[in-house]
């Protein structure tokens, strides 16, 4: 009942030019065993600028048609740009690509897209203001239009919290749920991504607080693994680190049937068998 896919850029990353079009990654993912697919438009298709000209209706179309051919769902259209950026008129260009996304994701039958939750700073990375409470009124200020849009468009937007980022823990994804208060607006899942070197130690408490806060709101997953490293946490492929994936597989199995899981962080040699842990452990619950 779990729907496995894969993040698409992972497929035939190192591959010839010639295989890292859409369609032969999306080939590729067929022939892998994958349902779905993690979708993001400028790490798939070389040579493109996404910006708000390119988000046309044939793009609509084209993307529809070479994922109809090749038997897959796009589970998410990924578009992670900073909604905490600090300067007025970026933020205003990223907003403006959030909707061109939304409307390519509408007109492609795509339910779904995806983002990070920021930093307030133009460098997008963690700081000292981070994590506090102006920050996440400003994100939660910048995200409610895009929200709005996907209400009219009929689309969820989806939010993954990460560590590193502004809503970096379940309490914080509440607050922006409830805050905003949209049937339209979701969470991803991804277990490994609100870990850190600080709450390692506490690790299946982290998950399991997670998983029972925002079960209601959890609309697909993201499935890695993790390594230790004198920098933190490297990401890795599922089954290829020191992520258990018992607790939280036996949790989609009883309360999420059929949600859709991408893996990340895989390459040509280890998809399939990350892919085949991940069902073969999920079978046996």
């Amino acid at each position: 009942m779990l729907q496995l896919g894969i993040r698409l850029h992972d497929v035939n990353d190192k591959a010839p030019e010639a295989l890292q079009t859409l369609e032969e990654r999306a080939r590729k993912a067929r022939e892998e065993g994958f349902c779905c697919v993690h979708l993001a438009l400028a790490k798939c298709i070389r040579g493109v600028r996404f910006d708000d000209a390119a988000l046309t209706e044939g793009l609509a179309a084209y993307v529809r048609g070479v994922f109809r051919q090749n038997e897959l769902d796009v589970a998410v259209l990924g578009c992670y740009l900073n909604l905490a950026h600090p300067d007025p008129e970026t933020l205003r260009e990223y907003q403006s690509r959030y909707y061109g996304n939304l409307r390519v994701a509408a007109l492609s039958g795509v339910g779904m897209v995806g983002t990070e939750t920021g930093a307030p700073n133009a460098a997008y990375k963690l700081d000292e203001n981070t994590h506090t409470d102006e920050a996440l009124h400003t994100f939660m200020r910048n995200l409610e239009p895009v929200v709005q849009r996907a209400e009219a468009l009929g689309v969820t937007l989806a939010i993954e919290p990460v560590w590193n980022h502004i809503v970096y823990n379940p309490d914080r994804a509440l607050e922006v749920i409830r805050g905003i208060a949209s049937r339209n607006l979701r969470i991803i899942f991804d277990p490994v991504n609100l870990l850190s070197t600080e709450n390692l130690p506490q690790r299946d408490e982290v998950l399991g607080e997670a998983m029972d806060k925002l079960c209601d709101h959890i609309a697909m997953v993201h499935l890695k693994d993790y390594v230790r490293t004198e920098s933190g946490l490297k990401s890795v492929a599922a089954g290829n680190g020191e992520m258990d994936y018992t607790r939280i597989l036996r949790f989609l199995k009883a309360r999420k049937p059929y949600i859709q899981a991408t893996l990340e962080n895989t390459s040509n040699e280890n998809a399939v068998t990350s892919r085949e842990r991940i069902e073969q452990l999920y079978d046996s619950l």
